[in-house]
């Protein structure tokens, strides 16, 4: 520092110059503004912090080729099926032991659910190994499947494209509690943003189709989100597949929307109703071939 002020036009002459420039130095006004997180935190800079969310992944989902995508969502609590058993097995030890407990017997009943769902689990994964044996080879991104990153479904399906060396995307999310991506993400590939909406846009920006498993609020705001935007026309109609007629149709009486008015009857066929991950799959092939468009085209 003091080498500094020697090499200064005019140098000053107080004794305390070191101590003076040293609070120069350490002010937050002095730091470059890519390197003063206070700055970058602020109110004001939301903006960029917005850009930079979208621009990172849409820079590297570029760079890998990432061209069209098929999008999964679903429950992140629903499991494969011997951690299902595992944990109703540990429920029913621990009931036997106090059979009169009322919270236990919520427990159990919420744990045979989730025995009862885990065949979604095993469908997820099927229909993330059948997206990935679409492509060429590990390397072709041509159609990419794409999940929110997480546990339960987003875990099977991803974890199906890994199965048979096909690269997949997981795009997470930064939240107050601790959220993890699971391991069958790409990991060049492996994204966590801090704004919802960005994410959102991420998810339906290459989107050719989506493919949805029973889940809860986060679940459902991702499909109504698609649904209004494919409804008004703000983004182009994909295949929308609801797997599971029983869960959505017990969770959403879409015909009393139209009954109501509310909808019209043609934004009923905005989606469809599967039970298996090859129907789904054959469903969209079969979308786009009465169309005339070639899902797999490289340009």
């Amino acid at each position: 520092m003091a080498e500094a002020w020697q090499n200064h036009p005019h140098p000053p002459r107080e004794p305390n110059v070191q101590e003076l420039l040293a609070k120069l130095l350490a002010s937050p006004s002095y730091r470059l503004a890519i390197e003063d997180p206070d700055f970058l935190r602020a109110r004001e800079t939301r903006p960029i912090r917005l850009q930079l969310d979208y621009l990172k992944p849409e820079l590297i989902m570029q760079a890998h080729g990432i061209k069209r995508t098929i999008v999964v969502f679903g429950s992140a609590r629903i499991l494969e099926r011997d951690e299902a058993l595992s944990r109703l097995r540990a429920i029913e030890e621990r009931l036997r032991a106090n059979p009169t407990s009322r919270s236990l017997l919520k427990e159990l009943r919420r744990a045979e659910k989730m025995v009862e769902k885990s065949i979604w689990y095993e469908e997820a994964r099927e229909f993330g190994r059948l997206v990935g044996r679409s492509g060429q080879g590990p390397e072709d991104a041509t159609l990419t499947l794409v999940t929110g990153g997480g546990p339960g479904i987003m875990e099977a399906a991803n974890r199906g494209a890994f199965d048979v060396g096909a690269k997949s995307v997981g795009l997470n999310i930064s939240l107050p509690h601790e959220q993890f991506p699971n391991p069958y993400i790409t990991p060049e590939l492996c994204f966590q943003f801090y704004y919802f909406a960005i994410r959102k846009l991420h998810f339906l920006h290459r989107a050719c189709a989506m493919v949805v498993f029973p889940g809860g609020y986060g679940t459902l705001d991702e499909l109504f989100e698609a649904l209004t935007l494919v409804q008004t026309e703000k983004k182009e109609p994909i295949p929308i597949v609801l797997m599971g007629r029983e869960y959505w149709n017990r969770l959403i009486d879409f015909s009393y929307l139209v009954e109501e008015g509310t909808i019209s009857p043609e934004d009923l066929h905005l989606f469809t109703f599967q039970e298996r991950a090859r129907e789904a799959w054959e469903y969209i092939l079969h979308w786009y071939e009465r169309r005339g468009i070639d899902l797999f085209a490289q340009e």
